[in-house]
């Protein structure tokens, strides 16, 4: 038994070793190409992707690690890689090269904002704020403020008084329209939140007739549509539109039998974690208008926990012709596994969890 005990050690050993190396090596090649200062012009175009981008910063001698640089990308979403003209220097490490690309395309007198879906209106507010070099705090204050936004609830017609809601962590959340904005240097706040709103305005007016005739409103249809956005989203960020109306229907199938939703993506929001992260027992139990993972918790998050894309939107309008009760998603694959039997559906839980 002995000797079997000093084997395992031994494999232990070998395994925290091969660890540990791992962690060195990433460290090490995240580190800047040059201890000298060395500025190199580096341009994105339109519609690049991040690991072509990546393998343009790699042979321009300005990263040390391709591959490494991709896999910190993989592990920070909130690294959105944004076209434009940049100057770099050699003496930067790649975290801080990768950040200075998510600030967004100069051009004269102009910037280009891409918000991308299933983000939340904080990172949004964050990509604004680091452009045009704001306090991210004064810019949230200004979104909190109730009179600001009374003069949005008398602006739009999709928005109400639900937006004033104490019990919101945000107020305009799953209000913003992810899309490609392009902003002047000089662009004040308040125009920005307006060209946004109006993207919105915009496709949600194509959908007007059917929202009107709905018995949820703007509010909670933004709210299922936000979960459907994050139940279907894959580790990849590839949206699996098949799945977005039946997360739905499953969503709309356990408010109409006052079922608790129990669903983990609005759990995460209500304690502001990443998704890449493990919910704790305290977290599973943290009272707060968003947890739906509460047993006494029954019906819709106080809110919308992302913003959407018009699939979700159109998903939230228009479920799917199903009557399923449980649905599982493989974050490793992205597959949701939906069913009606409780018992399937923990064997999905212990297949693919």
């Amino acid at each position: 038994m002995g000797k079997i005990k000093k084997i395992v050690i031994s494999i232990l050993g070998v395994f925290l070793l091969i660890g540990l190396c791992c962690v060195v090596f990433v460290l090490l090649n995240l580190g800047s190409v040059s201890k000298e200062s060395s500025e190199v012009n580096f341009t994105i175009a339109q519609g690049k992707s991040t690991k072509s981008v990546i393998n343009d910063l790699y042979s321009a001698g300005i990263i040390k690690n391709k591959y490494v640089a991709l896999l910190y990308v993989k592990t920070h979403p909130n690294i959105v890689i944004q076209a434009g003209d940049y100057v770099l220097n050699k003496n930067m490490s790649t975290p801080e090269i990768l950040n200075e690309l998510k600030k967004g395309i100069i051009k004269g007198n102009s910037y280009e904002l891409k918000l991308i879906p299933g983000v939340s209106i904080k990172k949004y507010m964050e990509q604004i704020a680091a452009f045009y070099n704001w306090d991210y705090k004064d810019l949230d204050a200004k979104l909190s403020d109730k009179e600001y936004l009374q003069t949005l609830i008398d602006k739009y017609w999709f928005i109400d008084e639900s937006i004033l809601n104490d019990d919101l962590y945000f107020s305009l959340e799953g209000y913003i329209m992810p899309n490609t904005y392009e902003f002047s240097k000089d662009a004040t706040f308040e125009y920005i939140i307006d060209k946004l709103l109006n993207q919105t305005d915009k496709v949600l007016s194509k959908y007007k007739t059917d929202i009107e005739a709905s018995k949820y409103s703007v509010h909670e249809l933004l709210t299922v549509a936000s979960i459907a956005e994050k139940e279907a989203l894959d580790n990849k960020n590839d949206r699996v539109n098949g799945d977005r109306n039946k997360v739905a229907q499953v969503v709309y199938k356990r408010l109409d039998i006052n079922m608790n939703l129990g669903m983990d993506v609005t759990t995460y929001y209500g304690v502001q974690k990443d998704m890449k992260e493990s919910l704790s027992k305290n977290d599973l139990n943290n009272n707060n208008p968003y947890n739906t993972r509460l047993a006494s918790f029954i019906g819709l998050p106080a809110g919308p926990i992302c913003n959407v894309s018009e699939s979700s939107i159109i998903a939230a309008l228009h479920p799917a012709d199903t009557d399923y009760i449980y649905f599982f998603a493989d974050i490793k694959t992205g597959k949701v596994y939906f069913t009606n039997s409780y018992q399937e559906f923990l064997e999905f839980q212990r297949l693919y969890g």
